[in-house]
């Protein structure tokens, strides 16, 4: 029995990456004064929250991407114009 081109939806994606999510905003709540004293510190530690905010853009991002695929909805194709 063939189901012809079937795209799988990215459940087991969206689940991983909304367990991520959620780990690295409940670490960033319970760990903020680890964090600020890295900071603090100046120097290459300024990178620190550049660098937190990329991680969690990523995984935040990948996580919203499949969630909204999961439920069904995807982005318009665009045409492409005829001249």
């Amino acid at each position: 029995m063939s189901h012809g081109n079937v795209k799988r939806k990215p459940v087991g994606k969206m689940l991983l990456m909304g367990a991520i999510s959620v780990t690295l905003y409940a670490l960033l709540l319970l760990k903020q004064d680890v964090l600020n004293q890295y900071i603090g510190r100046g120097g290459m530690y300024a990178f620190l929250p550049i660098l937190t905010a990329f991680i969690f853009s990523f995984v935040h991002g990948s996580f919203t991407g499949d969630f909204w695929t999961v439920m069904g909805i995807e982005a318009a194709k665009k045409k492409k114009e005829v001249k």
